[in-house]
């Protein structure tokens, strides 16, 4: 699986692979091969992704949402 949204977030943010990388906790070569679809990124990796992002993880997979807003499910009175 490619992951377009990572490598275009990062870019948008200015930010370098090994910047992400180190945030991550990982070398800046684990990251890139996450970028170009060479390995998994593990879920861990995607909700710290979607957290310095400020967007779901759904929108960080490809086949998930375009919108990247977080929803939060409101509680219901009950």
């Amino acid at each position: 699986m490619h992951f377009k949204r990572i490598k275009n977030l990062r870019e948008d943010h200015d930010f370098t692979q090994q910047y992400v990388a180190t945030y991550l906790n990982i070398h800046r070569v684990v990251y890139s091969r996450y970028e170009n679809g060479v390995r998994e990124i593990p879920i861990s990796c995607l909700i710290n992704l979607s957290k310095l992002y400020n967007v779901s993880v759904d929108y960080l997979v490809e086949g998930g949402t375009d919108n990247d807003k977080i929803f939060i499910k409101p509680k219901t009175g009950k």
